[in-house]
């Protein structure tokens, strides 16, 4: 009897493992992602009746605005604006910097990411686990990678406006970033850890915390 329950197990282990390692692709041409459903799956349901602008988004041919505190806006082209990308695995984002903006320190942990200077120049860098940072000056046609969930920046130094295009190989790359992760949490993060975590007091944590709360 043992014996069969152990041959009953091998065999449905070998046919689940065949399953998954004999088909890793695709299992349809499109699967246009059905952003209203309530269907929860590892990406998005599909849709039934498609169009050609499923698969179309205008939204990174114009600059985008770089008025705030940060001097940058990221613009991003997903599978949420983009619903053709579900099960594709790639997309897209436009990030524009004022003079001396900056896209601050923060981590895609879905994907890497590749970004192609459109105009003027940047300083970036990413920091490895062990806190081992690598940077470099970037200029028009240039191009430079940041490791999937490493946390990296850009910032722009010059006096005129600059611009990337960025790829991710991940329909929804996701974005944490660190500032706002730790002080603009809701509910929010302890005092006591962030003081202890970051070596300040109680009031330096409290002004950050104030800066970095989302406007109501």
């Amino acid at each position: 009897m043992a014996t069969a329950t152990a041959a009953l197990f091998l065999l449905t282990f070998g046919i689940v493992f065949i399953s998954v390692i004999a088909d890793p692709d695709l299992l349809q041409d499109v699967c246009v992602a059905d952003l209203a459903s309530g269907v929860k799956v590892n990406g998005f349901a599909c849709k039934e009746n498609i169009t050609a602008d499923d698969f179309f988004f205008d939204g990174l041919a114009k600059p985008g605005l770089t008025n705030n505190t940060l001097g940058s806006l990221v613009t991003g082209a997903n599978v949420q604006k983009i619903p053709g990308l579900n099960t594709l695995g790639v997309s897209l984002s436009r990030i524009d910097y004022a003079p001396g903006g900056l896209n601050p320190p923060h981590t895609h942990p879905r994907a890497t990411e590749i970004v192609f200077v459109l105009e003027g120049q940047l300083d970036v860098g990413f920091i490895t686990t062990a806190n081992v940072l690598f940077s470099k000056t970037i200029n028009k046609g240039e191009i430079f990678v940041f490791p999937r969930g490493l946390v990296h920046f850009q910032k722009n130094n010059g006096k005129v406006p600059a611009a990337v295009i960025a790829a991710f190989n991940s329909q929804l790359p996701g974005t944490q970033s660190i500032a706002a992760t730790l002080f603009a949490a809701t509910p929010t993060v302890p005092d006591h850890v962030l003081t202890k975590a970051f070596q300040v007091g109680t009031k330096e944590v409290e002004k950050i915390k104030s800066r970095l709360a989302p406007k109501k």
